[in-house]
């Protein structure tokens, strides 16, 4: 399952109900103390209740004040399992018993009176479920309970299956003639509804907090994490086998347990009758594995400095992107992580940033993550950031979308424009980050050709910005320098041969007249002119030559997926999966390949010389 949005009510500085959506990778930016952290502790008080455990002293003062003793987190998810499990006679659906709302969404919502120093909480599945009399209390009925009301009501038996308790109340529900929908909190704690949360809680995401306060202990919690994440993915893969090692642990204990009291019958029959076998507790199977990293001649880690602690965690993602990327059914895994640039060299939160990127496109994995750094936020597209801060009377908000956003954020933590720009003399625009990846990576090539092109790599005169997905950085950018009156050079993919979807822009660019001028790649898009030799090479793949129309991204990203042991065939892949990977090839296509084509294979890809062409346009411009 995926988390589409949680809701916070009633909790710390939101009062409220405070709402956040969340993409595959979402930035919470803002000053300190705006209420960042509190949102991902919400997160994990949700999931977990461990790491940050909830507190009477949660609630917010003004809701205390107001007599709200209550406070509610509610997560949202999409993804659904299609079927779910109750027990083995009793399969069914969140859709078919009415167990989602009106978004098709699951929404489960999680209820804490603070009553008590430690609040237990109360868990509700919100669903638009029948509140007609007689429908609306079905999944709380025992199944002797079921039988009667399907038999009152006149439901025709022939039309279930008595001993099967969905069935039951799938034939109430087609028999009420008007049932009467609406938005409901059903209450978990009884019969089929219990069944069905117990059942539900195995598809949720692990969810892995790792906090920006460190503590001076060998157990820090900033190494420990990893590690204990590294064990819970584990059980999660293994929760088969384990289930039939419990099994078997059951049957052998009762076997004994009941020939006791078989003896205990012969002796005092009045005693063994009121003695019956019973387990008090599941085991908790991630208390029983320990696992840590011993520090080099068994120096504790927390004596060797909050950066090297913090580094160790950066290689624990970068090391979990490249895992994840290469693995198939991967569980769902949520990763929240406060501050990452804490304690860190800019160069490592360049490739920490990197790798929560990767992580995010992996299949079943979402990333978190909170900064009151302007430059960390620089780094993540404008889609994906949130900003926290507190409105005229002080009350914790949160804000998304495009360019308002990016606004306040610019204006409230004080970025400024790169300082470089004042030595750029053109724009080169672009649709996206893979784009500028192959000028990049091209141009070295394309120097090798002829030595007098500008080195796109190294060349200050230059600034390549991407026009669509942009970061922030790329907005303070591009907004500084569209001020100076530079001129623009555009190059955009064709994409569809008949009906170039950026003909428009482009003949408006080249309209401006001066140095401006904007132009279509004669391919599909700059994939097509990667040689399938090279792509081969580099990636194992066994590509044939594509035409100039292809989809080489969605090409490539079947070949790997039929290379690799996935059971699904291309066509049996979900469309977001399928997506994921096509974005991945395209990524390993402009990052991974085209630096490492040989100028042969480059030309024999462009014979038109239409790339080099590009550069000398760029260097009439600079020069």
């Amino acid at each position: 399952m995926k988390l589409v949005k949680v809701k916070i009510k009633n909790f710390r500085c939101y009062r409220n109900e405070m709402e956040v959506n969340f993409n595959d990778l979402t930035a919470l930016i803002g000053k300190n103390d705006a209420g960042k952290s509190t949102i991902l502790e919400a997160l994990e008080i949700f999931f977990n209740n461990s790491t940050v455990v909830i507190d009477k002293d949660d609630l917010n003062k003004d809701s205390l004040a107001a007599g709200e003793l209550k406070i509610e987190i509610s997560c949202f998810f999409s993804e659904l399992p299609s079927r779910i499990i109750i027990d083995a006679a009793n399969h069914t659906s969140l859709q078919d018993e009415y167990l989602v709302n009106t978004e098709g969404l699951l929404e489960i919502k999680k209820v804490f009176p603070c009553t008590a120093a430690k609040p237990k909480g109360q868990v509700f599945i919100v669903a638009n479920h029948p509140i007609t009399s007689n429908a609306s209390d079905l999944l709380q009925l025992k199944r002797n309970e079921l039988r009667t009301r399907a038999t009152d009501l006149g439901v025709v038996s022939d039309n279930y299956n008595a001993n099967v308790n969905s069935s039951i109340r799938q034939a109430i529900w087609q028999h009420v003639e008007n049932l009467n929908f609406a938005l409901t909190d059903i209450p978990v704690d009884k019969e089929d509804s219990k069944k069905l949360w117990e059942a539900l809680e195995k598809w949720l995401p692990v969810f892995a907090l790792f906090q920006s306060d460190r503590k001076s202990r060998e157990d820090d919690k900033e190494i420990t994490d990893p590690m204990k994440v590294a064990i819970n993915e584990a059980l999660q893969e293994v929760s088969a086998d384990l289930l039939l090692i419990q099994q078997r642990v059951h049957d052998k204990a009762l076997e004994v347990a009941n020939r006791t009291l078989q003896k205990l019958q012969e002796m005092n029959p009045a005693l063994a009758n009121e003695l019956k076998p019973d387990f008090k507790a599941e085991p908790k199977w991630n208390s029983i594995f320990s696992l840590t990293l011993a520090s080099d001649r068994d120096i504790p880690i927390n004596k060797r400095g909050s950066g090297v602690r913090r580094l160790i965690v950066l290689n624990f993602f970068r090391a979990e992107a490249e895992r994840r990327r290469q693995t198939v059914n991967n569980p769902s895994i949520i990763y929240a992580f406060e501050e990452p640039e804490t304690s860190q060299h800019p160069d490592h939160q360049i490739l920490l940033v990197q790798a929560f990127k990767e992580l995010a496109e992996a299949p079943n994995t979402q990333i978190l993550l909170t900064t009151h750094t302007p430059s960390l936020g620089g780094l993540i597209e404008s889609e994906n950031l949130r900003f926290v801060t507190k409105d005229e009377h002080g009350i914790a908000i949160v804000k998304e979308g495009e360019n308002d956003v990016l606004q306040c954020i610019a204006r409230t933590l004080g970025v400024l424009p790169d300082p470089l720009a004042s030595t750029i003399k053109l724009m080169v625009c672009v649709e996206g980050p893979n784009d500028i990846a192959f000028l990049k990576n091209v141009s070295p090539i394309v120097r090798e050709i002829d030595p007098s092109l500008p080195d796109l790599n190294n060349e200050p005169s230059v600034a390549i910005i991407p026009l669509g997905g942009g970061t922030l950085k790329d907005w303070v950018n591009n907004d500084y320098l569209k001020g100076l009156g530079l001129p623009e050079y555009h190059i955009y993919d064709r994409d569809d041969p008949s009906n170039p979807p950026y003909l428009a822009a482009a003949q408006a660019v080249i309209g401006r007249g001066g140095y401006h001028y904007a132009v279509l790649t004669n391919k599909r898009e700059t994939e097509n002119y990667i040689h399938h030799e090279a792509i081969n090479r580099l990636l194992g793949t066994s590509i044939v030559p594509f035409t100039d129309t292809c989809d080489v991204p969605a090409l490539v990203a079947e070949a790997i997926h039929s290379s690799s042991e996935s059971p699904n065939p291309w066509s049996d892949v979900q469309s977001d999966t399928k997506k994921k990977k096509i974005s991945q090839a395209k990524k390993r296509l402009n990052y991974d390949v085209t630096p490492q084509m040989t100028a042969d294979e480059f030309q024999a890809a462009d014979p038109g010389n239409e790339i080099l062409g590009w550069f000398r346009e760029i260097k009439l411009r600079i020069n």
